[in-house]
C-alpha cells in the first residue's frame, strides 16, 4: 500500500512542489542567460505593474464572473444528471444516457471550439439557420462580447456534465438499497426518496467537490478562451489566465506572468481555505 501511494506522492513533488523554485522569478528581472538566481532581484515590482494596469479591474471582473457563472451553471447539473440515472427504471436507457454525456469529455478543446464556430456561423450555422426558418434575425453569437460567457460557460457544461456526475453516480450505488426501502415503507414516493435518502449520501461529496472547485475559482484555463475570443469580445473574455500567456509566454515578459500568476495562486488559495473553513462549520 504504501508503494501504491508513492507514486502520486512522488508524481506531486516532481510536478507540483518541484517547479515551486521558479517561484521567485516573478520577483526577479529574469533573463534568460543569467538563470533564476543570477537575474536581479526586484522585490515586488512586477506585482505592483499589474496592479497598476488599467487592464487590472477588467481582468479580474472578467475571472470572477466567469468563474461564478461557470459554478452556478455546472455545478448542480452533474449532481441532478447522477440522481436521475441512478433512480431510471430500464438499464439499457442508463447505459445509452450515460455513454452519450460521457462522450464529450473525450473531445479535445480545440475540436469542440471548431464545432461551436460551425454550429453558431452568422451565416451558415445551424442555429442562425434555425433561427431565420422561425421569422428571426441572424445574430452574430461568436463576435459580440455579450454572448461570450453563456458560450464558454454552457459548452463546457455541454462538455464535462457526464464525466462530473461520475463521482456522485458510484455513491449513489453505494447507498445501502434498506434505506430506500425503509423510506418507501414509510410512505416515501420517488421524489421523497431522492430528497431524504439520496441526496443526504451525497453531501459530504458534494462538499468536497465544491471545496475544490471553489479553490480554483480564479483558474480558468486560457486555452478555450484564447480559441473563442476575438477582438470585437475582449471586454468580457479577456481573463487572467490570457492576459498570463499573452504578456508573460509571447511577449517575453516572463518576470511580469509569474508575478500575475503568482497573485492568482494566493487568491485561489485564500479562498479555499476560506470555504474549507465554512463547510467544516456548516
Amino acid at each position: 500500500l504504501y508503494l501504491v501511494i508513492a507514486v502520486p506522492l512522488i508524481l506531486i513533488f516532481i510536478f507540483s512542489y518541484g517547479p515551486m523554485y521558479g517561484i521567485q522569478i516573478a520577483f526577479r528581472d529574469y533573463i534568460a542567460t543569467k538563470g533564476i538566481s543570477g537575474s536581479t532581484w526586484v522585490g515586488t515590482k512586477y506585482f505592483a505593474s499589474f496592479f497598476k494596469t488599467r487592464q487590472f479591474p477588467r481582468l479580474l471582473g472578467n475571472t470572477i464572473g466567469i468563474s461564478l457563472y461557470s459554478l452556478l451553471a455546472s455545478f448542480p447539473i452533474p449532481i441532478l444528471l447522477a440522481i436521475s440515472l441512478n433512480e431510471c427504471g430500464s438499464l439499457r436507457f442508463k447505459k445509452s444516457a450515460q455513454m452519450i454525456t460521457y462522450a464529450p469529455h473525450f473531445i479535445s478543446t480545440v475540436v469542440i471550439v471548431s464545432i461551436m464556430t460551425l454550429m453558431f456561423s452568422m451565416k451558415t450555422g445551424i442555429v442562425n439557420n434555425a433561427i431565420v426558418a422561425l421569422g428571426g434575425k441572424r445574430i452574430n453569437f461568436m463576435g459580440e462580447a455579450r454572448f461570450f460567457k453563456s458560450m464558454y460557460v454552457w459548452s463546457g457544461v455541454w462538455q464535462n456534465v457526464g464525466w462530473g456526475s461520475i463521482i456522485y453516480l458510484a455513491t449513489l450505488t453505494n447507498v445501502d438499497p434498506a434505506l430506500h426501502e425503509a423510506a418507501a415503507i414509510d410512505g416515501a414516493g420517488r421524489f421523497g426518496r431522492m430528497l431524504h435518502v439520496s441526496l443526504p449520501a451525497l453531501a459530504p461529496v458534494i462538499t468536497i467537490q465544491f471545496i475544490m472547485r471553489v479553490g480554483n475559482i480564479l483558474s480558468q484555463g486560457y486555452e478555450k478562451v484564447i480559441l473563442l475570443y476575438r477582438p470585437l469580445t475582449f471586454e468580457t473574455a479577456d481573463i487572467i489566465s490570457s492576459y498570463v500567456y499573452r504578456s508573460g509566454l509571447l511577449n517575453s515578459n516572463y518576470s511580469f506572468g509569474a508575478a500575475v500568476s503568482v497573485f492568482n495562486s494566493i487568491v485561489n488559495l485564500a479562498i479555499l481555505v476560506l470555504a474549507n473553513s465554512l463547510s467544516r462549520r456548516l
